[in-house]
């Protein structure tokens, strides 16, 4: 859609990217891909005008997809934001799943850096000593 003018506290896509941190090839996939909730406007110029809410959306979608919902999933719940109202039980399952890996996933992480913890403590406490050589060698021969 061609506007005349810029909108009022409109920005352009390089704002945006500075603004989000997706660099403007990413600005442009996710419009391709419908992930954005609202159109994008434009000048007659045919320059892209992102108003403060389609920053706002991109905020949500970027923490999203770093906490590892896939792409589908966000499809779809742009797709069910762009509806409008009468949706909501879908969007809140959606979330939900999501919500639930993302706690599983963050179980696993602490799992891994209690071991992790362990060995770090285990090694500090062997190099403070001076009795860190060979420790854990599986090259050694056993007697």
């Amino acid at each position: 859609m061609a506007t005349p003018e810029p909108l009022p506290e409109s920005l352009g896509i390089g704002e945006v990217a500075d603004r989000t941190g997706l660099s403007v090839h990413a600005l442009r996939f996710y419009e391709r891909e419908s992930l954005l909730v609202g159109p994008v406007h434009r000048t007659t110029g045919g320059r892209r005008r992102y108003s403060p809410a389609d920053v706002d959306w991109l905020g949500i979608c970027t923490r999203l997809r770093e906490s590892g919902m896939p792409l589908a999933e966000l499809k779809r719940f742009a797709a069910l934001v762009r509806q409008g109202p009468g949706n909501e039980s879908e969007r809140l399952q959606l979330l939900d799943a999501h919500q639930h890996r993302v706690e599983d996933q963050i179980r696993a992480l602490e799992e891994c850096r209690s071991i992790i913890a362990r060995k770090v403590g285990v090694y500090a406490e062997h190099v403070a000593r001076g009795t860190a050589a060979g420790l854990w060698d599986p090259t050694a021969t056993g007697a």
